[in-house]
């Protein structure tokens, strides 16, 4: 069921680029080639001054339109236990999780954080492309279910603070782990990997520009972090992939909740089975774009799903690549057949 009231976030209120190093022979030989032949213009060059800003301070990144939605009730917490892939319930207030809406055969459609506000309300964030598909299960699924969710994703953002210092000016701040949250003047605040993000209404974005003060900084280089981390995403690496093909079972998964769509799927793979494909990272030897093949010798075994220069590892990849395509191993990358090496993510340091 649909409502309409008040959103609870308007309530309250690095390093320069440095030489890559590997022992494997094929990796000296790429990265040779890499130095080379730099890139006059690719699609995701990273500003080196926006990276170092969010690797050694701090900087704010405005994220692209998010799916927002505010589920309230005395069974919310029950009715998305039943539909995602963690563990829900569990949760405290000023607690959350990452979690998975999957499809009956155990494939991700879509990816999101749940933020437990109250015992009976939860805030969902996630990828803008999943909005349609989130607003269609709430509805359809909640029939007879004492919750009633609130589309909010129309007026509110997402503002990353990433960076060593991105807690510093928050008052109230989050916990120090993954998806606690505070409700404070800036909206939800909420913990990440990477420092904290703001959901919140326009009056609350404008004042956060202004009162924290923190440099703006371009997309590109919160996705090169990203990428260097390891971090699949919607419309990457993510769409189609069962959970443990891109690495998510330790994130996204409960193995001991109850029953949800794919959860047979999801199972029978973890504890029997063994991933045709597995998130892999790429060490290039020439920049490359999203949806470029993967070779390993003439078979096709993925496709590039994020890609950049990164100002401190040349350029790298992300793909769901074939388990026969092993760390270490070299394998050719879209028509041009540059060669790339296999790793397995995150990138080091």
């Amino acid at each position: 069921m649909r409502r309409s009231r008040s959103s609870p976030v308007q309530s309250g209120g690095s390093e320069s680029t440095s030489s890559w190093k590997s022992s494997a022979s094929a990796t000296a030989r790429i990265l040779r080639a890499s130095a080379a032949r730099r890139p006059r213009t690719i699609g995701a060059v990273i500003a080196t001054a926006d990276y170092e800003l969010l690797r050694e301070r701090a900087g704010l990144v405005e994220r692209p339109p998010a799916a927002v939605f505010d589920l309230t009730g005395a069974e919310a917490a029950e009715f998305l236990q039943g539909q995602v892939t963690n563990d829900v319930e569990a949760l405290a207030p000023g607690a959350g999780c990452y979690a998975a809406l999957l499809d009956h055969k155990g494939k991700i459609r879509a990816d999101m954080r749940v933020l437990r506000l109250a015992p009976d309300r939860l805030l969902v964030v996630a990828e803008g492309q999943a909005r349609a598909l989130l607003d269609h299960n709430f509805t359809t699924y909640s029939l007879g279910r004492q919750v009633s969710h609130l589309d909010l994703s129309d007026d509110h953002r997402v503002l990353s603070l990433i960076g060593p210092a991105a807690r510093d000016g928050l008052d109230p701040a989050p916990g120090p782990d993954e998806h606690d949250h505070v409700t404070g003047p800036y909206g939800v605040a909420a913990a990440t990997d990477a420092g904290v993000d703001l959901i919140c209404g326009p009056n609350q974005a404008a004042a956060a520009r202004a009162e924290l003060g923190l440099p703006e900084v371009g997309e590109e280089a919160a996705e090169c972090l990203r990428i260097e981390r390891g971090r699949p995403r919607l419309g990457h690496e993510l769409d189609g992939a069962i959970p443990q093909e891109a690495g998510l079972n330790e994130r996204a998964v409960s193995f001991t909740k109850g029953c949800y769509v794919g959860q047979e799927t999801v199972a029978r793979l973890y504890y029997k089975g063994k991933p045709n494909r597995h998130l892999r990272g790429l060490r290039l030897s020439a920049p490359a774009e999203p949806g470029e093949r993967v070779l390993l010798g003439e078979r096709e075994v993925g496709t590039i799903g994020s890609a950049c220069v990164s100002p401190v590892h040349g350029p790298i990849a992300l793909a769901l690549i074939r388990r026969e395509a092993e760390p270490d191993q070299e394998v050719l990358v879209g028509d041009g057949a540059h060669p790339a090496v296999v790793v397995d993510p995150p990138f080091a340091p």
